[in-house]
């Protein structure tokens, strides 16, 4: 059964909706707490309600004083939702809530509410608690078989690649990852190839001996005069045989090898013409290409900036073709994660990443709205503000930008890489707002604690080289 989304609430329960949102911006947890489990007692499948409850349940927790006295009644509450889940799951997920309130990241708890979510029909909220206890411990690869499993009961076998493939990462002997994760990376392109709707073998493969001669192909690791040769061989094949997709991804390895990028980009482009888009395999392939162009065009420009002085008269069109070539990587960056965000659109850390690279191409009116959901998840919250913060300043939008900044930097306690951008930022938005003694106490909470930091030092010791004078 598909989970619910914001929209398809009702008006009453959007209105609740709404004063949660509103509670979680005054950090007022527990009274947004409360409205989401109403809501999500009358609409269980709400799973962006039910990721946002996570998040202020972290939030309070963090916010509270630890008691040394405190008796934990999880284990109960636990084992009296284990009992229903046979009987009324949706019952025993509605009760591990009420445990995951006070300790969202409790194993077994999460646990269970996995149990009761696939067994009442509802997999994706299984998934979101193997995720939350991932967040805590990512190398958790007991954990990661469970989420790939899951997956792969749903059918989703992309997600199901990228979980083994983290496995292999943290553990590259563990075999039955590499196993399951081969099984899912073909069960991925058979089933976007339309490989699964065949009749017979026959259909798949007219030419047996061809099919033959490719794999073999697939297996050499040809250099030189051979591989010129060989892909003089497939370049005539392919002017009789221009619908064969086989043909065209074989000769698109072989450019690859050859380090042709632009000839391996426009064989692979030819490849998911041919199959209409429908191969994840090859789709994916293809952005990758198409990345490493983009890269190698930008390290080709900063390698000739740097054998150029400012007064050259080549190094401003240089620069021009720098920025360009920058501009172009992000749209893709853009282009790529946004089909994810299509296919995922609760995933709220793929709605960072989104939100990000809009800002990276500086597209700041686009990146609000995905930002402030990003705000939703608590590993990419304060990186969220930091961003939003630039967004609103980038529109005029100071005084927004100003409660932004200063909420995220309250957030951190020290100060570590990410308090520093976001007070860095801060002081530029009190520059810009006509707040100079402001502005220069930020640049001075940074020049404590890392007098390298951008051009902190050259703010502060400026600032009193003006006193002095």
């Amino acid at each position: 059964m598909p989970i619910k989304t914001e929209k398809e609430l009702n008006e009453a329960q959007r209105a609740l909706w709404l004063k949660t949102l509103a509670a979680m911006e005054l950090r007022n947890f527990g009274y947004a707490i409360s409205l989401l489990q109403g809501i999500l007692k009358q609409e269980p499948q709400f799973l962006m309600g039910r990721q946002l409850l996570r998040h202020a349940a972290v939030a309070k927790q963090k916010a509270g004083k630890k008691s040394f006295f405190n008796i934990s009644t999880a284990p109960i509450a636990i084992m009296k939702a284990q009992r229903e889940i046979k009987k009324a799951p949706e019952r025993a997920v509605e009760m591990i809530e009420k445990v995951l309130e006070k300790e969202p990241y409790n194993r077994q708890a999460n646990i269970t509410l996995k149990e009761a979510a696939v067994a009442a029909g509802w997999p994706e909220i299984g998934v979101f608690a193997l995720r939350t206890l991932l967040e805590e411990n990512p190398r958790d690869v007991k954990l990661l078989h469970e989420l790939g499993q899951l997956h792969h009961q749903m059918g989703e076998s992309d997600q199901e690649v990228e979980v083994y493939n983290r496995i292999t990462e943290i553990d590259p002997l563990d075999a039955t990852a590499l196993r399951l994760g081969k099984d899912a990376s073909a069960r991925a392109s058979m089933s976007s190839g339309g490989w699964t709707q065949a009749e017979s073998y026959r259909e798949l493969i007219k030419d047996k001996d061809l099919a033959v001669s490719l794999e073999q192909q697939s297996r050499m690791q040809l250099g030189g005069e051979a591989l010129e040769l060989q892909i003089a061989e497939l370049q005539a094949r392919q002017k009789t045989e221009p619908q064969n997709i086989d043909l065209a991804r074989r000769l698109g390895s072989l450019c690859e090898q050859k380090e042709d990028l632009d000839a391996a980009i426009r064989c692979y482009q030819r490849a998911v013409e041919l199959t209409g888009g429908s191969d994840a395999g090859l789709v994916r392939k293809l952005a990758d290409l198409k990345m490493r162009a983009a890269e190698r065009e930008i390290a080709a420009h900063e390698e000739s900036l740097a054998g150029h002085g400012e007064t050259d008269a080549i190094h401003a069109k240089k620069t021009d073709e720098l920025k360009a070539a920058k501009k172009k990587r992000a749209e893709m960056l853009i282009e790529g994660v946004r089909n994810r965000v299509e296919r995922n659109p609760t995933d709220l850390q793929l709605r960072f990443e989104f939100g990000e690279h809009l800002v990276n191409a500086q597209r700041f009116r686009e990146a609000v709205a995905e930002l402030q959901r990003a705000r939703q998840n608590p590993n990419a919250r304060l990186k969220a503000m930091n961003l939003l913060g630039v967004c609103y300043r980038e529109l005029g939008m100071l005084d927004l930008a100003m409660k932004q900044l200063e909420d995220a930097a309250r957030e951190i306690r020290t100060m570590d890489a990410m308090k520093k951008e976001i007070v860095y930022n801060l002081g530029v938005v009190y520059e810009k707002m006509g707040q100079p003694e402001k502005s220069l106490e930020c640049m001075k909470r940074i020049y404590e604690a890392d007098y390298g930091y951008k051009d902190v030092a050259h703010r502060v010791e400026k600032s009193y080289q003006k006193g002095q004078a």
